[in-house]
């Protein structure tokens, strides 16, 4: 992939996250994502790419724009996947809570796994882990690997998990084992994220959330060199028979770093929308003018760059929202 295409790929999540953010707190999810989804899927027609949707905002008959299967770009440059969520948090933008992010990943075409919107166990971890761990593993197990490799007692090793029902025994056994927990209510990717970042004091991500936003995790984890393992959890037949139809002959196989994507070359780019460990949230500082935050990534080189960034709304009536 052309390096450009990093660059181009924060434009798009900036628009996403300056459309999103101005419904902050108003209690409009829906408003919120439909304001993310229109204003990245406008941007991508000025990128020089031939990309095509492989995790999007639904299959054609459930989604207007940014569907599985879109072509987005000019029709020139790169072939490549891309993966999207435009608003990751809907229900945290609605309620003006912390970590909401706009995000994309890119890799070549055929390398990211086409994930069905289904639930999916993953574990993420950062590098000094990377080859020690296993989703099959206790995670008793687990904890005593991390901490040793990340040179820290294991009171002072930090598991962030989704605060959800079916996470409570797994709370309790982190916590019998005497490792810290950090809960968190939507928006894993920058959970995932976060394992690979020493400042953010998080070592292990575990749990079972959506599919699509797992493989769009693992492509951040990649760029930044950490590691990440899955499985899907189909919960009937029609979703049995949808893993088959990817390619998977047992839908429960161990997925790897390396199945999730399969290139070496991929990009990540987000946005915060709202205030996050990650990223700072949208700030509108009057007179039409607006402050982005933004960390964009390549796995190939290694390379991470936050962005700060200032808008003038004035010029770009194309992100103001309607109401």
């Amino acid at each position: 992939m052309d390096r450009e295409l990093a660059l181009e790929l924060v434009r798009v999540t900036e628009a996403a996250a300056v459309s999103s953010a101005q419904w902050m707190g108003r209690g409009k999810k829906n408003e919120a994502d439909d304001a993310a989804t229109s204003a990245m899927r406008a941007m991508f027609d000025s990128i020089t790419m031939q990309g095509t949707v492989v995790i999007g905002e639904g299959e054609l008959d459930e989604a207007p724009m940014l569907y599985i299967g879109e072509e987005l770009g000019n029709g020139q440059g790169p072939a490549v996947d891309i993966a999207v969520d435009p608003l990751e948090g809907t229900n945290i933008v609605a309620k003006g809570h912390n970590n909401a992010m706009a995000v994309i990943a890119a890799a070549d075409r055929g390398a990211l796994l086409h994930a069905p919107d289904m639930y999916m166990e993953k574990i993420a971890v950062g590098k000094n882990a990377k080859g020690k761990i296993s989703l099959d593993d206790p995670i008793e197990k687990t904890i005593d690997i991390v901490a040793k490799a990340n040179n820290k007692r294991i009171h002072d090793l930090t598991v962030i998990i989704q605060e959800r029902p079916r996470h409570e025994e797994l709370v309790e056994r982190v916590r019998a084992k005497g490792a810290r927990v950090k809960l968190f209510g939507d928006g894993d990717v920058g959970a995932s994220i976060a394992t690979c970042l020493p400042h953010t004091g998080v070592d292990i991500f575990v749990g079972t959330g959506g599919a699509p936003e797992g493989v769009i995790s693992a492509a951040a984890v990649k760029c930044l060199d950490g590691d990440m393992q899955a499985r899907l959890v189909p919960q009937n037949d029609e979703e049995t028979n949808r893993c088959i139809e990817m390619g998977l002959s047992d839908p429960r196989q161990l997925l790897t770093l390396d199945d999730l994507v399969k290139s070496d070359d991929a990009i990540f780019a987000a946005t915060g929308v709202t205030e996050g460990e990650l990223l700072k949230g949208v700030k509108f500082l009057g007179n039409d003018l607006s402050e982005t935050d933004s960390i964009v990534m390549r796995a190939k080189t290694g390379t991470v760059r936050f962005i700060k960034a200032n808008h003038h709304l004035d010029r770009k009536p194309h992100l103001l929202v309607n109401e």
